[in-house]
């Protein structure tokens, strides 16, 4: 038999997609590029914004049509299962924590209750960027999100398990071991583990390649400041850091219900960039939450002039089902938010450009990951800066660079 697959959104939904994969393919079935040739589609949804959701609804229709079989997992098969049988009747559901049964599933079977452990289930690992789950769930209420909704509370998975996969994972020639899940930061706090006890395992595999760590709730890093610091010691661990503010204002702060002040998250910036002072820097942020005055909105706009993170991801609020957030009054004009959103927008290409042009003129070993546009290769540094590279080399390579010049979301750079 035949299977299509389709993925958006995280990286959790590309480490679902390599198990989904690694199932149907030890059962014999062979993976197709049209969803007209196979005998069963999969698609893995997001719904974190309203957007994504029409994008996903939309896609899913199309798929419908096409398709012989429709399977819908990821987030939206968690929690908007109505929404998806209106666009497409015939499909078939697939949550998160069930996708062990997806050959089942297509067998006509009803699931099971199940929660199984991922790490330990076939996956198949064809690039050379090598997502794993390291839990599923997160024990957070942000008032805003639909994810923990759909993927319920924290349950991480065994240190083992997680090691053995990304052994296969490299011995199948994976060059980046990505560890995701909705919060990093919490790992093994269910179970008693730490992550210093994950990362020591997983850098001591033999071989040159590189870890790149996962999203982390600043309330989750609080509370685990010195031991998350220290992961970053491990020298095949990238020094990058996803650290999520959402709002520079401690009143929508508390209304998101996020755990943290701002002063806090700046705290907590400043120990990483103290112990790793090129340590990159992402960050999240939410414009137009419900309540959010000028002045509150002044207060985001401080808090990153003083953080400059290198990365700043934006979007606008979005009022998402199940959350306490929809109800809430005093909801900022779509006008007023557009041009927060194009402010905020315009201030952190600056920043980042800033950023990136202190490491002009310096030499970095970088790990080529992925062809770019025309001719062009991208490699990553040590702390996961994109190089552009105009030079013949070998995908999957260590290489030397030296950055020649800056723009605001990569550099470019030249073998030496």
């Amino acid at each position: 038999m035949r299977f299509y697959i389709e993925t958006y959104g995280c990286t959790a939904n590309r480490s679902d997609e390599s198990i989904i994969k690694g199932i149907l393919k030890s059962k014999g079935f062979r993976q197709v590029e049209d969803p007209a040739s196979a005998d069963v589609s999969i698609i893995l949804t997001c719904t974190v914004i309203g957007t994504t959701e029409q994008r996903m609804l939309s896609r899913i229709r199309k798929l419908s049509k096409v398709s012989r079989s429709l399977i819908v997992s990821g987030c939206m098969a968690s929690v908007q299962e109505d929404l998806i049988k209106k666009v497409a009747p015939e499909s078939r559901i697939l949550p998160p924590d069930k996708i062990d049964q997806v050959y089942d599933l297509i067998l006509g079977r009803e699931l099971r209750e199940s929660r199984v452990s991922k790490t330990s289930l076939p996956r198949c690992f064809d690039d050379l960027r090598a997502p794993i789950a390291v839990s599923e769930g997160c024990n957070f209420s942000c008032s805003y999100c639909i994810t923990s909704k759909a993927r319920g509370r924290l349950r991480s998975y065994p240190i083992d398990e997680i090691i053995s996969t990304a052994r296969r994972a490299l011995k199948e020639g994976a060059k980046e071991i990505q560890l995701t899940s909705q919060d990093l930061g919490s790992y093994g706090l269910d179970r008693g583990w730490k992550l210093q006890d994950l990362l020591k395992g997983l850098n001591s595999i033999e071989g040159d390649f590189m870890i790149r760590l996962g999203m982390m709730n600043p309330s989750s890093v609080k509370k685990r400041l010195e031991e998350i610091v220290s992961l970053y010691r491990f020298d095949k661990v990238y020094k990058f850091l996803h650290l999520p503010v959402q709002s520079g204002d401690d009143d929508i702060l508390r209304m998101m219900n996020r755990g943290y002040t701002a002063e806090e998250f700046v705290e907590m910036v400043e120990r990483f960039r103290s112990e790793y002072p090129d340590i990159t820097i992402s960050t999240d942020v939410i414009v137009a939450f419900p309540g959010e005055s000028d002045e509150r909105f002044k207060n985001t706009v401080e808090l990153l002039k003083r953080v400059k993170p290198d990365i700043t991801n934006i979007t606008r609020f979005s009022p998402r089902p199940l959350t306490k957030a929809r109800l809430f009054d005093e909801r900022v004009p779509t006008d007023v938010a557009k041009e927060r959103s194009k402010y905020l927008t315009k201030l952190c290409r600056e920043i980042s450009r800033e950023r990136n042009e202190r490491y002009v003129g310096r030499r970095f070993r970088a790990l080529v990951i992925e062809r770019g546009k025309g001719d062009t290769y991208i490699a990553r540094t040590s702390n996961y800066k994109p190089v552009v590279l105009k030079e013949e080399v070998r995908l999957g390579d260590f290489v030397d660079v030296e950055i020649s010049s800056a723009r605001d979301t990569y550099l470019i750079g030249k073998l030496i």
